[in-house]
């Protein structure tokens, strides 16, 4: 006579042994697999739309799996390019650093500064009146800059003969219309300039022109830029006026300084980005230097063409690079042929 429980046991023990051996994973992943479907399928449903067609079925089984397709993790397409190739493809609002940057740069300076006094003096726009006329230009031009999905040469380097133009009438209006002093323009501006880059690099975490590739970040970038032409401005005129060195010695001077800067860039190998400000500052006063000493007269010591003759030869050698960068696009920052 058996008892319920040993009953029980050799029953189960009979059954175990016509089942046969039993692999788990057999069973429980298909299991989990459609219990995964049935989850998906759940929440998808109500967004589902299967078209009216002779393949309405096939229709409704294709969205479904395109909507298990998106909830699996996509990879990170930055981090599944090449560095190079990722870092370049955000450069596309400002133009690659070469020669042509730097030539274009200083030649847009030395317009900053004799445009300026072109339409203050020579043709008696007034330094109020120029400032708004050409403030409202700059505004213009950034609009377009902005509004840009890419770097264009024409718009950018209209852009920076503008601000370079803005950046001098700031400093004239503080010293002539204010009777601020040279050593506390070029003081404030430093102090200005520095707060820009803090803040900036507070917020982007970043003061690299390579990485240009939001609106906020291209904000700081002009914003830097304004007060970059400002303090050259205040500086240029700080060492060739105030301190009476004249034009050639303070040419001199910048461009030893940027000599240096190049050196402790490619010799000692002193961080990029650092350098790099460095000398967009020093081109600034290096620029005013080159325009003043072309067109001031020479009893100041200036070579006398005049700021109308000086305007005119830089703003046809801006003309002629940026056509031909905008021809060959030999500084854009995109890379050809890379997946969009």
């Amino acid at each position: 006579m058996h008892t319920e429980q040993e009953l029980d046991k050799k029953l189960l023990a009979a059954a175990n042994y016509l089942r046969g051996p039993i692999d788990f994973k057999g069973y429980a992943f298909p299991l989990l697999f459609f219990k995964r479907i049935s989850q998906v399928w759940c929440t998808s449903r109500s967004g589902l739309r299967p078209e009216k067609s002779r393949s309405g079925s096939v229709q409704v089984h294709r969205e479904m799996l395109l909507s298990m397709k998106s909830t699996e993790p996509q990879p990170n397409v930055a981090t599944s390019l090449p560095k190079s190739t990722v870092t370049r493809q955000m450069l596309n609002k400002v133009p690659e650093i070469t020669a042509f940057f730097w030539i274009i740069k200083v030649l847009c300076t030395t317009v900053g500064e004799t445009a300026a006094d072109y339409l203050n003096t020579t043709l008696g726009i007034g330094l109020t009146n120029t400032t708004y006329v050409v403030g409202a230009l700059l505004v213009v031009a950034l609009v377009f800059q902005f509004r840009a999905r890419r770097y264009v040469p024409g718009i950018y380097w209209t852009a920076v003969v503008l601000i370079s133009v803005v950046g001098t009438l700031i400093t004239d209006n503080l010293i002539e219309n204010f009777g601020v002093t040279l050593p506390v323009t070029t003081l404030a501006f430093s102090v200005i300039l520095a707060i820009v880059f803090a803040v900036w690099y507070r917020v982007e975490g970043t003061l690299s022109i390579h990485s240009i590739f939001t609106r906020r970040r291209e904000a700081f970038y002009w914003l830097a830029i304004l007060f970059t032409f400002a303090l050259g401005t205040a500086a240029g005129d700080l060492t060739a006026e105030k301190l009476n060195l004249g034009y050639l010695a303070s040419l001199g001077i910048f461009a030893a300084a940027i000599g240096l800067t190049a050196i402790a860039h490619y010799g000692f190998k002193v961080n990029a980005v650092l350098t790099f400000w460095i000398a967009y500052i020093l081109t600034r006063p290096l620029g005013a230097s080159i325009g003043d000493l072309l067109a001031q007269p020479k009893a100041l010591g200036g070579l006398g063409l005049g700021t109308t003759v000086t305007s005119l030869i830089f703003l046809a050698a801006i003309l002629a690079v940026t056509t031909y960068l905008t021809l060959t696009r030999a500084d854009a920052t995109e890379v050809r042929g890379a997946p969009a």
